[in-house]
């Protein structure tokens, strides 16, 4: 396809071109070691694509990754097998997708549970999950067996979680740990 030179070409105005088009893709192991590299390299990535350390979007961007990435760990554990993290950025959005080989455990946003010792599943993740980003869901694997979770981040500043879009008490009580985002995870 060639250009006319008699067209102006017409750029994006600036705020919708906050970052040229990024991509990163990498397997991880399924434990939750592999779960923190995960998170603390698209940390890395973030910063360098022009979202600082510290600022609101870069804050939710990491949880949801912690969160996807601790799921991808915990219900979508197949022994052996990795699971794979992607994130792309291009305009204003960024998407970021975790794909583990468990596709019969699909994803469900449910009530969290009042349990918060951390023996049961809890449910708080994909809580947070939805609640930050501007849109998130899941597809079966076409090469092979396993599922996708996705969720599009827009980068304006983040949902504060205690206004617009509160999220049931459970899941921001006073003490308890948030899966994904202590040092364990």
């Amino acid at each position: 396809m060639t250009s006319n030179p008699s067209l102006p070409v017409r750029p994006l105005p600036t705020a919708q071109r906050r970052f040229p088009w990024h991509h990163f893709s990498m397997r991880f192991s399924s434990t939750p070691r592999g779960a923190r590299l995960a998170r603390r390299l698209a940390g890395e990535r973030f910063d360098a694509w022009g979202i600082p350390y510290g600022s609101d979007t870069h804050d939710a961007l990491t949880l949801v990754v912690a969160e996807l990435s601790a799921n991808a760990v915990c219900h979508g554990l197949v022994p052996g097998r990795d699971f794979r993290l992607c994130v792309s950025a291009e305009g204003t959005a960024l998407r970021i997708e975790v794909t583990d080989t468990r596709g019969e455990r699909i994803p469900v946003l449910t009530e969290p549970s009042d349990d918060l010792d951390g023996d049961g599943d809890g449910g708080r993740g994909l809580v947070l999950v939805a609640a930050l980003a501007d849109r998130w869901g899941w597809y079966p694997c076409t090469d092979g067996p396993g599922k996708t979770v996705w969720a599009v981040l827009g980068t304006r500043p983040a949902r504060r979680l205690d206004s617009a879009h509160p999220l049931p008490p459970a899941v921001l009580a006073p003490g308890s740990v948030l899966p994904g985002v202590g040092e364990g995870v």
